[in-house]
């Protein structure tokens, strides 16, 4: 028993560094090694390595911790509830980018808009957004969250280390992006401790990020 314990623990440790540096390392890496890595291909190649970290994620879940993705917060609420309970998340997060807005012109922080450019055309940006949502929400909140309050008994630091590792990587959109990711986050992970359904943070996740760059962009012509 105590065996399969120091395992289990082992396979969190591995998959704890996987969700918490692997999806920065893969764009940090790819940024720095491709040729043109705000290339179409680039981006596509880039995005399909993360889904596969995903999955080998999920992988380490099921076949190496052997528990079940409920584990992490995927099942087994139906699948409408879980998009309405998106939608309400998602009407949240609006409120948050109204609260960072605000934030932002009192103290007068900067963005670069540089670091806000997701891709060269919106079938790509759509790609971007669906993975945005599904993978940023299983390292950060689904598998972090989780794992960590596993590992310390503690809800608290299971909150803050990823919420601030979250907000970190979006360094590149300057103090104002990463406020605005801040306070996005911890909508994200109060209503995931309060749901612990991970579709949920998925979808709102992917609405938050597909309305503005994908919807409106469309709409608003070239």
């Amino acid at each position: 028993m105590a065996g399969d314990t120091r395992t289990n623990r082992g396979w969190t440790a591995i998959g704890l560094a996987v969700a918490l540096v692997g999806l920065p390392a893969i764009t940090i890496g790819w940024r720095l090694l491709m040729p043109d890595p705000l290339g179409a291909g680039s981006i596509v190649l880039r995005e399909i390595s993360i889904l596969v970290m995903v999955g080998l994620l999920l992988w380490l879940v099921v076949a190496g911790e052997k528990k079940p993705l409920s584990s992490i917060g995927i099942g087994p609420a139906p699948l409408w509830r879980s998009l309405g309970w998106g939608l309400a998340c998602a009407a949240l997060m609006v409120v948050g980018i109204a609260a960072a807005i605000g934030l932002i012109q009192v103290l007068n922080l900067h963005q670069d808009p540089s670091g806000a450019r997701i891709a060269p055309s919106l079938w790509i940006t759509t790609l971007v957004v669906i993975r945005a949502g599904i993978a940023e929400e299983i390292c950060y909140r689904g598998y972090a969250m989780t794992r960590i309050e596993s590992l310390t008994g503690s809800r608290w630091i299971a909150a803050i280390v990823p919420l601030g590792l979250f907000a970190a990587f979006h360094y590149r959109l300057g103090a104002a992006g990463m406020l605005i990711a801040l306070v996005l986050g911890a909508v994200l992970t109060g209503f995931f401790l309060w749901k612990r359904n991970l579709v949920a943070n998925m979808f709102a996740h992917f609405l938050i990020d597909f309305v503005p760059n994908v919807l409106l962009a469309g709409l608003s012509g070239p």
